[in-house]
């Protein structure tokens, strides 16, 4: 079977090889489906089998603590270092059901999350993969944003208290599988930022109602202009809850377990938190000297909130060429890089975000995220950051003064009645 299903494989890879060289007399549609699907056909053949495996191996699961005695928590562990953790489909897929799963379970106190090799939590969602898909009209853009906000919003509603140890790079789709949560614990190798502006996107994963409700106009800054933050920052800012040393995270495991199997009563979801908070508040207070800088943006504070409070973006523009300061320009420099429909939409999601509730910001970034996979920007800066990596991306439009109210306000149409997100919860 693997060496007919290889046959297959390579007579297609041959025609499609074929079509692709006669572009000259083919729909350019056309020949921008055939080469994303050539790309795809030119990768290793697996058999359904060790393909199943691998898949299923992107995601770990198991309980820590004595669950035969009524007395564990779920571990998750996201498991791609390689793509440093970034969320696909079937991660999606894996994760969902079993978080459905164990909030039912009284044997399993609460839910931990966490990423392997060392260097990312989760970097974000596999947009490449969507952009590949977008371009030929495959229906996986629709099934991951379905998808994956289902499970963002899954997060912040979930029955057992869930932690999220958000070690190394935690961008996008990270900050989606973290900041809903009641515990997002962070370390020294922490780096957070929404850089979506830069690649044409918007920051979604619930970011509509997480960034209005920081601190000012801090949300703001960070949804234009992508800046990251580390370490400390990511406390300081009111991202994380709690910051811990990545030395003592294998001791933080073992406590949040004794505890499980020690102290709590199941089903007694109250008693969970309290513990889990208790733990923690014990850990970050041992830490106190990890990453012991001051909040980096602490001396912008008041820039920030004076800029950004703007009720657009050309607003925002104003106040920082009016402040004139190094800091304003550097500013200035940055947004100039921008997606200009990305900002404006930006700058509207949030505005609307901050009055609406938890699960309208999710069904808000459902229509949003469709209506990006309609137009050009997201599939140009993904191609000059990911693709040619020339970090050069031609905008369309290309200035603010372009981008006018209707067409950001065609990003917030409704749809549908039938194809409306559902959540879960």
């Amino acid at each position: 079977k693997k060496q007919g299903t290889s046959r297959v494989y390579l007579n297609m890879s041959a025609q499609l090889s074929r079509l692709v060289s006669t572009s000259a007399r083919i729909a350019p549609s056309s020949v921008r489906r055939c080469s994303v699907l050539l790309q795809h056909l030119k990768g290793p053949v697996r058999t359904m089998s060790s393909s199943q495996s691998e898949n299923e191996d992107e995601v770990l699961f198991s309980y820590e603590g004595d669950k035969e005695k009524g007395g564990a928590y779920r571990l998750i562990t996201l498991n791609r270092p390689k793509a440093l953790n970034s969320l696909n489909l079937n991660m999606i897929q894996l994760i969902t059901p079993d978080m459905l799963r164990v909030a039912e379970d009284d044997s399993v106190h609460f839910i931990v999350m966490k990423g392997t090799g060392g260097k990312a939590y989760c970097a974000g969602g596999d947009i490449r993969a969507i952009t590949d898909a977008g371009k030929i009209g495959d229906p996986l853009p629709t099934q991951f944003f379905r998808g994956e906000y289902r499970l963002n919003h899954l997060v912040g509603t979930c029955k057992k208290p869930f932690v999220a140890i958000i070690d190394g790079i935690t961008m996008g789709g990270g900050v989606g599988l973290s900041v809903h949560g009641p515990f997002r614990v962070a370390t020294e190798r922490t780096l957070f930022a929404m850089p979506e502006t830069f690649i044409g996107l918007y920051p979604d994963v619930g970011g509509s109602h997480f960034l209005p409700r920081l601190s000012g106009s801090l949300g703001m800054f960070l949804a234009l202009t992508g800046y990251r933050l580390k370490g400390r920052d990511v406390l300081s800012a009111g991202v994380a809850t709690h910051l811990v040393a990545t030395d003592k995270l294998p001791e933080l495991y073992q406590q949040l377990a004794t505890v499980c199997s020690t102290s709590l009563t199941p089903g007694d979801q109250e008693a969970s938190h309290t513990a889990i908070r208790d733990v923690l508040d014990a850990c970050h207070k041992q830490c106190a000297g990890v990453d012991a800088r001051n909040f980096s943006l602490e001396p912008y504070m008041e820039q920030i909130n004076r800029c950004f409070s703007r009720d657009s973006v050309e607003g925002i523009l104003a106040a920082l060429e009016k402040d004139g300061s190094d800091w304003a320009q550097q500013q200035l420099k940055t947004l100039s890089k921008m997606s200009p429909t990305s900002l404006k939409v930006t700058h509207q999601q949030l505005m609307l975000g901050a009055q609406l509730s938890f699960d309208d910001c999710f069904k808000m970034e459902y229509r949003m995220s469709l209506a990006f996979m309609k137009g050009k920007d997201f599939y140009e800066g993904v191609r000059a950051v990911l693709v040619d990596k020339d970090n050069s991306p031609k905008w369309s439009p290309s200035s603010l003064d372009q981008v006018t109210p209707e067409m950001v306000q065609s990003y917030f149409q409704t749809l549908p009645s039938h194809e409306e997100l559902t959540l879960l919860n």
